[in-house]
C-alpha cells in the first residue's frame, strides 16, 4: 500500500520556547524572593560586609596590594556620637525623614543642572546609598540602576528610617578601605565613634562621596569649608534631637 506524502515527511521539531520562558520567570521570581528575604534579614542582623567592601578587597587582591586590609567594625546607632549621623543627613540627604527613598525634587534639580553643563550633587538619597553600597557593585549600567531602585524600594518598605541611617553610618566609605563610623573614628582620630565631636563628624561627612580624593584626618581647604557648612546645617536640623524624631518612625510600608 502506498503511503500518503504527508505521512512520509519527518515531524518538525518544536523549540521548547515556552519551557525556557517558564524557567526564566521562575528564576526571576526566586531572585526577587531572595532579595526580599535578604533585606528583611538585615533589618535585624548587622551585615558582616558590603558588596563595596568585597569589590574593593577583590580589586586589591587582583592588583597585588598585599598589605591592603578592610577596616570595618559594626556599631549600633546608640554607640555612635549623634553628631555623625546628623552630619550625614545634613551633608547627603536633608529630606531623609520625608521622602520614600527617592528625592524627586533633588533629582529634577540635578537634571536641570546637568542640562546647563553643571554637575550638582545631592540627588542620591541615603536610602539609595545604602542599597548601592550594601547590595550592589560599583559602576554604571541600566541593570545596576534598576537593581538600585529595586533595593531602595525594599529598604524603605522593610526598614524604619533609623535603621537605614544606622546601616549607612556603618557601611559608608570614609577612606580607602575604611568603612563605617567606628573604623573611621579609630583610623583618623584615634578614638571610638561614641566620642566623635561635632567638628570631627562634619569632617567625616565632608569627604563623601569621594573618600579616596579627600581626607578627614588631614583636611584640605575644600573639606574644611564643607565641614563648616555641614556643622551649620546640622544645627538647623536640630542636632542630636533630630535622631529622636526618627525613633518612632515606621518603615514606608508600615506608613502606607
Amino acid at each position: 500500500m502506498q503511503r500518503r506524502p504527508d505521512a512520509m515527511q519527518a515531524p518538525r521539531r518544536v523549540r521548547p520556547r515556552r519551557g525556557w520562558i517558564h524557567r526564566l520567570f521562575r528564576l526571576a521570581g526566586w531572585l526577587l524572593l531572595l532579595s526580599v528575604l535578604q533585606v528583611a534579614l538585615l533589618r535585624f542582623v548587622p551585615p558582616a560586609f558590603s558588596m563595596f567592601m568585597a569589590s574593593r578587597a577583590l580589586q586589591a587582591w587582583t592588583g597585588g596590594e598585599r598589605d591592603f586590609r578592610i577596616a570595618y567594625e559594626w556599631r549600633p546607632l546608640d554607640a555612635i556620637a549623634p553628631a555623625l549621623p546628623v552630619a550625614l543627613v545634613a551633608a547627603e540627604d536633608q529630606n531623609f525623614a520625608r521622602h520614600h527613598g527617592f528625592d524627586l525634587a533633588a533629582i529634577e534639580k540635578a537634571r536641570r543642572a546637568n542640562e546647563r553643563g553643571r554637575k550638582l550633587r545631592g540627588a542620591s538619597t541615603i536610602s539609595q546609598q545604602v542599597a548601592k553600597n550594601l547590595f550592589l557593585w560599583s559602576g554604571r549600567s541600566w541593570l545596576r540602576k534598576g537593581l538600585e531602585a529595586w533595593y531602595t524600594l525594599l529598604v524603605e518598605a522593610l526598614w524604619p528610617k533609623r535603621r537605614i541611617l544606622e546601616v549607612y553610618a556603618n557601611v559608608a566609605e570614609f577612606g580607602d578601605g575604611v568603612y563605617g563610623a567606628q573604623a573611621a573614628a579609630r583610623t583618623f582620630f584615634r578614638k571610638d565613634a561614641a566620642h566623635l565631636n561635632t567638628a570631627e563628624a562634619a569632617r567625616l561627612a565632608a569627604v563623601l562621596p569621594s573618600p579616596k580624593r579627600y581626607r578627614a584626618g588631614r583636611p584640605g581647604p575644600y573639606v574644611q569649608r564643607r565641614a563648616r557648612w555641614i556643622e551649620r546645617q546640622s544645627r538647623q536640623l536640630g542636632g542630636g534631637a533630630y535622631l529622636r524624631t526618627l525613633e518612632n518612625e515606621p518603615s514606608s510600608g508600615e506608613r502606607r
